[in-house]
């Protein structure tokens, strides 16, 4: 992978953070800086220019967050992110959204963000799509993964899913050969879980056949946060080799 990229990531939300990809882009002499839009004045104005300019950012990473894409009455910097992105996308950089992330890309482009019919929290198995171009990003036939959404996006308009389950069909979907949008979480880890666990306001709205108990999550094995995290690692080396 190329060194010395200048690395920007969104947070929303103050426990989720950047995951398992931040000493991976660090061993690549990485420069990385982030807006953490969670910590912005709730009445400040804010402009395109309070972003970073799209020719300053070689790779982009969306994290996660608890609000919906379609709230922008109570999270009012949604509509800007969209419009950044909108004009990220279109100078084709590569970028990766990972959960909230995946719809804010979908939806900045088009796609519907809804609720999807089941929850999904905890570690669940997704697939990959069938009839999947050569070209496109590879993931594993089935993987073991950390999700936790309600919602879920449509595909964007010229985009290809990769990989689904029978619980929520969009599991991530790629658009040109620079961009890849996650419904699930590869960069979760150890520490990450537990930030997530212990700042996660809305636990009791999450409820179903595809919950599971925050006990259960807690004694996770170290060993179920490598798959996806090595899945992240090449996803960041296949958009920024585009």
């Amino acid at each position: 992978m190329k060194s010395h990229l200048r690395v920007h990531y969104f947070q929303h939300i103050a426990g989720e953070g950047y995951g398992s990809c931040y000493d991976f882009l660090k061993a690549h002499k990485a420069k990385i800086t982030a807006t953490e839009f969670f910590a912005l004045p709730v009445d400040l104005p804010l402009e395109l220019e309070a972003l970073p300019r799209v020719d300053e950012v070689d790779l982009l990473i969306i994290m996660g967050g608890t609000m919906s894409v379609n709230d922008e009455a109570n999270y009012p910097w949604l509509k800007l992110e969209k419009r950044w992105l909108r004009r990220y996308l279109a100078a084709g950089k590569p970028a990766i959204g990972l959960c909230l992330g995946g719809q804010l890309i979908a939806n900045a482009l088009g796609a519907a963000v809804s609720r999807n019919r089941h929850q999904e929290l905890g570690w669940m198995d997704v697939g990959r799509a069938s009839h999947i171009p050569e070209e496109c990003f590879q993931i594993p036939e089935k993987i073991n993964i950390m999700q936790w959404h309600s919602e879920t996006f449509e595909i964007p308009k010229g985009g290809v899913r990769l990989a689904e389950n029978k619980v929520c069909r969009n599991q991530l979907y790629q658009i040109g050969r620079n961009v890849l949008g996650f419904q699930f979480h590869p960069e979760m880890t150890p520490h990450a879980l537990q930030l997530l666990i212990e700042n996660e306001e809305d636990l009791a709205i999450f409820d179903g056949e595809y919950v599971q108990s925050m006990s259960d999550l807690k004694r996770s094995n170290q060993t179920k946060f490598e798959q996806g995290n090595t899945l992240l690692n090449q996803a960041i080396e296949y958009v920024v080799s585009a």
